[in-house]
């Protein structure tokens, strides 16, 4: 019998109870095995497949950085929004809406000549040829099509074409048209301010704010109230078209001015443009004449020189001055148009236009006075307001004796019309010089930048000489005398330069009309520009019967939107040389 300790029985024994265990445990082996080249394999894989996505996301960073600086740029660009601009009643006159527009990223988009084709076919405005050309650059981002319509953006994006993307903008609208057109001026294509009180809005910080990185929205941005009065503004210009066409003008132009706070309540200037397509801006017979164009204002400057010799001391209402004859110096001969050929009080003067009365005025009180008087008045220096287009007057470049006579009735000295308005606006105010604005504001803030030019006696008797001129049926400024609103005021007309000449047939007509003459508020001014003889003014194109008249519908239609309704009860006269002269009268 065999013992369990036989060796050779547990050596032949042994290989068979290790047979199925190490089976076991061999399998098991393997198996371990395997599934550690799995995990390690997947392992392999998925650190494989991140380190590719990494490179390609440091890839992507690395080339289309700049496209990326370039789109955050050109979106905070034409994303900046815009204050509204208001008028004094708080109607809007511009404000913004938004847009959308279609960019490109070249680099990203495979079929150039198929995006082409497709977008075209969607846009068709769009040129072919400039559109492959953009798509062709290396440039990280190009405009397809600023400022499109929401059914166009849903057409572009049902293409589907990568690369091809939409940025969202602020785009300026003015809901009035041409109203106020120059005034305000226009924005362009990314809301930038380009004239008129755009151009000042960004002067003062907009655009700086923008261009430091600050996303500002119309919510943050406070209104810009302008003193404008839009009801005003409709009226001026519907009355000045209708003028410049009965009277066939080459332009025209007018403006009123609220004499106690510098205020401009309305301007217009005809042709003018819309700002919503501001393209016919650029014409050259679109300029704002009334800021921009400078001209020799005629007989409206005599008011200025009668003001000035009554100022002066040397002159009073009751002076006279010597018009029977022409007045010479050297081979120039000054004479009037209608001529009286008798001495003429101050008064009369003024009435009767006369450039020989005028011109002794001047004389009287010397070369360098009247350039003194003149440059206190803001007539020889650029006048500037808000609105950043202005003009620099033409003044002689010698100024002799000559150049005073002439310069005393309006010839010889070319200013901004807006300027003149100005001056005139001290002259019936009480002799105070207010420069004017296109912003709201009250008399008191007026008044810290006014300066007293005129003794407020010279002020009064001004208005009274200028109330005279209208009242008076042989005044040149009766065709503007509407009943019951006393209307004081001038004509100018002047010949025209062409070529270095003075013009026999081409004529620049003016016409200053003070409301009420007895208590100005304001000062209304019409200008036309080659206005012709038409049927009623028996061959004559002089302000009298064009300006004037034109000045006249104006006033009639406008006061009462300015609250000066018509009075038929004369005023009480504390001048009583005026009483005597019938200045006032109830017309």
């Amino acid at each position: 019998m065999l013992q369990e300790t036989d060796p050779d029985l547990l050596a032949k024994s042994a290989p068979r109870k290790r047979g199925f265990l190490g089976h076991v445990r061999e399998l098991f082996r393997l198996r371990v095995d395997k599934s550690t080249a799995r995990v390690g394999l997947a392992a392999f894989c998925f650190i494989g497949l991140f380190g590719v996505i990494g490179g390609r996301l440091v890839l992507l960073a690395m080339t289309s950085d700049s496209s990326s600086a370039m789109r955050r740029a050109a979106s905070s660009e034409i994303s900046a929004a815009r204050p509204d601009i208001i008028d004094r009643n708080g109607e809007i006159l511009a404000t913004d809406v938004k847009m959308v527009s279609v960019f490109a990223e070249p680099r990203n988009i495979i079929d150039k000549d198929e995006a082409v084709e497709l977008l075209t076919a969607v846009l068709p405005d769009l040129d072919a040829t400039d559109l492959r050309n953009k798509l062709g650059t290396k440039k990280g981002f190009v405009w397809i099509k600023r400022e499109i319509t929401p059914r166009q953006q849903a057409e572009v994006h049902r293409l589907g074409i990568p690369g091809i993307g939409f940025l969202p903008e602020n785009k300026r609208i003015y809901p009035n048209a041409q109203a106020a057109a120059h005034v305000l001026g226009f924005a362009n294509v990314d809301n930038v301010g380009i004239a008129g009180m755009e151009k000042y809005i960004d002067s003062q910080g907009l655009q700086d704010l923008n261009g430091a990185g600050f996303n500002i929205s119309a919510a943050d941005l406070k209104p810009v109230q302008l003193s404008l009065d839009l009801r005003v503004q409709h009226a001026l210009r519907d009355e000045l078209a209708k003028g410049m066409a009965k009277y066939k003008a080459k332009a025209t132009a007018g403006a009123i001015l609220d004499v106690n706070t510098g205020e401009i309540i309305a301007l217009a200037s005809l042709p003018d443009f819309d700002p919503n397509n501001p393209v016919d801006a650029l014409e050259a017979d679109r300029i704002n004449r009334i800021n921009v164009g400078v001209f020799e204002m005629g007989s409206t400057f005599k008011a200025l020189t009668t003001a000035m010799a009554l100022d002066s001391g040397k002159y009073n209402i009751n002076s006279t001055l010597d018009a029977r004859a022409g007045l010479r110096y050297g081979k120039f001969t000054i004479g009037d148009y209608h001529a009286t050929r008798r001495v003429l009080t101050v008064p009369e003067v003024f009435i009767h236009s006369s450039n020989i009365g005028t011109a002794r005025m001047a004389l009287g009180i010397g070369v360098e006075g009247h350039k003194a008087f003149l440059r206190k008045m803001g007539q020889l220096t650029r006048l500037k307001t808000e609105l950043p287009e202005s003009a620099e007057p033409i003044v002689p470049p010698r100024w002799g004796e000559l150049n005073t006579m002439t310069i005393a009735f309006g010839h010889g000295l070319a200013v901004a019309p807006l300027q003149a308005l100005m001056a005139v606006g001290a002259l019936v105010n009480g002799g105070v010089l207010i420069p004017p604005t296109f912003l709201k504001r009250d008399e008191a803030a007026a008044r810290q930048n006014a300066v007293q030019v005129l003794k407020p006696e010279t002020s009064e008797a001004m208005r009274y000489v200028m109330r005279l001129n209208a009242s008076n049926p042989a005044g040149s400024a009766s065709s503007a005398a509407i009943a019951g609103f006393f209307v004081g005021g001038k004509t100018g007309t002047a010949e025209k330069v062409i070529n270095g000449r003075y013009s026999k047939n081409k004529n620049f007509t003016t016409f200053t009309a003070v409301l009420p003459a007895d208590k100005p508020k304001y000062v209304f001014l019409t200008i036309m520009d080659e206005p012709q003889a038409v049927e009623g003014t028996y061959g004559f194109s002089t302000a009298g019967w064009n300006a004037g008249p034109v000045t006249g519908n104006v006033i009639e239609r406008i006061a009462p939107m300015l609250g000066v309704p018509p009075r038929f009860e004369a005023p009480v006269l504390p001048f009583p040389l005026m009483t005597r002269l019938g200045a006032w009268g109830t017309k």
